[in-house]
């Protein structure tokens, strides 16, 4: 199912889109060695697809980095998620390690090219929409100490009460997937210039990395 768009951002991003799926029953571990062995074949994987010098001319990053320039993200300083995540592996450093769910959809981002997020479910106060943020309004990200004020009009995903991410590269501290989440939405996040097939298909990926890895029932209305 779609998340709903703000029609003045249709307006201004023909084919924004983003896909979500509910995960229910889940079961977030730490890590797990069956996670590990699945990280080293991603990273192997990687390393036999991608030129370091060449990564950034592949038609999806740039469909990323073109829409980042568009609403003022420089995408050499923050790096698109699935770009920055094969640019760590082409680097030699660390596969991240969040928990099991995380890592799973990560690992479903780099073999897809497309963004992906995670809320818990159970956080979410009703709906989740996309649209412009409002002068002022306020977002707490994963690993920030205190939060940002937005200036107005970056574009944002909101719930009935709160912001739950800075679309598509920040998610909020208050949704993140922690051991204790047990109902997750999984998003798979498109820019201008990414299909829908595309986008179904990584969700697809990362719903089968996640129940291999952590269990659960997809939901798609």
């Amino acid at each position: 199912m779609y998340i709903p768009v703000d029609g003045n951002l249709e307006n201004r991003f023909p084919g924004l889109a983003a896909l979500q799926c509910l995960l229910q029953g889940v079961k977030v571990t730490a890590s797990s060695p069956e996670v590990e062995i699945c990280k080293r074949e991603v990273i192997e994987g990687v390393k036999r697809r991608y030129d370091l010098d060449k990564l950034k001319d592949g038609k999806t990053f740039k469909a990323y980095r073109e829409f980042f320039w568009r609403i003022r993200i420089d995408p050499t300083k923050t790096r698109p998620a699935a770009e920055a995540l094969i640019r760590r592996i082409l680097a030699e450093k660390p596969f991240p390690t969040i928990n099991s769910l995380v890592d799973a959809y990560n690992m479903a981002s780099v073999n897809t090219e497309i963004a992906l997020a995670s809320f818990d479910a159970d956080k979410v106060r009703g709906r989740i929409i996309m649209r412009p943020a409002k002068p002022g309004e306020e977002f707490l990200g994963i690993g920030m100490t205190k939060p940002l004020m937005l200036a107005g009009g970056e574009i944002v995903l909101s719930d009935d009460e709160r912001l739950v991410a800075i679309y598509p590269h920040r998610d909020a501290q208050y949704t993140s997937i922690t051991l204790e989440t047990r109902n997750a939405l999984l998003l798979a996040c498109g820019v201008p210039g990414i299909d829908e097939a595309t986008l179904r298909h990584a969700l697809d990926v990362a719903v089968a990395y996640v129940t291999k890895f952590c269990g659960g029932t997809a939901k798609q209305d």
